[in-house]
């Protein structure tokens, strides 16, 4: 399966993506602390039936980082630009984390666009903000880091590693799962010059997130919706009730806890995410 590299100026910034196959077209969407290098597992998978394209988003990997435009309304606008640009007319959309923030507001912007659409151990922006208490703020301490004007990016540049090491150690079920090539791989992502800075001001747009998700909470995502998470992962499966989270975005909602898994679910048990993503995607006919 040959898997291209491309780039594309769309909403004023030169925006990275990898692309392979052919057929109705499925949009993949990495979230922290990853690049569109999360899809390997899947993307080989998908491309066998549709046109599959994985964007790193604003701020992240190959894309462009500017010092602005990290809200999720302007993040969405960056896909629905892209899909212009690559004359995608409708498109489904996969999405993880960081990225499933900027595919919920993608698919209250634009629903005419979105066939369906899959987040992956995800709570809302405005969830989160809305019943945050001590023990959950201990849990998501680099929510409030991440806020911090320069201090981050001053404490993380030259230790990228240990950094990540964390992250990818901390979240998933058995600490090892990113490994090797693959964490070489995401350490040098986040070592290329305004990586640090654009990851944290995608966590610093949450004041303009929690706005924007506010203004229409009573509007509920009018696609058919997957919602999954790692059934073990303390921050999402563990500390909060996914089901009825995700019926308070969505009407049309399946949901799935995945068993001995953490914060990765495609990178964890890839095969179980592909037979998910298969079985809910074919109905997508484009």
């Amino acid at each position: 399966m040959k898997i291209s590299s491309r780039a594309v100026h769309a909403n004023g910034i030169r925006q990275h993506y990898l692309e392979a196959g052919d057929g109705p077209p499925v949009v993949l969407l990495h979230g922290f602390p990853e690049t569109s290098y999360a899809w390997r597992y899947q993307i080989p998978e998908l491309a066998k039936k549709y046109h599959v394209i994985a964007p790193d988003l604003r701020g992240y990997g190959e894309t462009d980082k500017p010092s602005s435009g990290y809200d999720k309304r302007t993040m969405a606008m960056d896909l629905r630009e892209l899909m212009l640009a690559l004359n995608l007319p409708k498109i489904s959309l996969v999405s993880h984390d960081r990225g499933s923030r900027v595919a919920t507001r993608f698919a209250k912007d634009h629903p005419e666009v979105l066939d369906r659409l899959v987040v992956m151990d995800n709570v809302p922006t405005r969830i989160v903000g809305r019943e945050l208490d001590a023990a959950k703020a201990k849990g998501y301490w680099f929510f409030l880091f991440h806020l911090v004007p320069d201090l981050p990016e001053a404490l993380i540049t030259g230790r990228e590693d240990i950094w990540l090491r964390h992250f990818f150690s901390d979240w998933c079920f058995d600490p090892l799962t990113i490994r090797g090539e693959a964490f070489e791989t995401y350490v040098k992502a986040y070592r290329a010059p305004g990586a640090i800075r654009g990851a944290m001001e995608d966590y610093r747009a949450n004041a303009s997130d929690v706005a924007q998700d506010n203004a229409d909470a009573s509007v509920k995502i009018a696609c058919p919706v997957m919602s999954l998470w790692g059934r073990d992962f303390k921050l999402v499966g563990e500390m909060f009730d996914m089901p009825r989270v995700w019926a308070e975005m969505a009407s049309d909602l399946v949901t799935h806890a995945i068993p001995e898994c953490g914060h990765l679910p495609h990178e964890e048990k890839p095969e179980e995410i592909n037979r998910l993503l298969i079985d809910f995607l074919a109905g997508w006919k484009g």
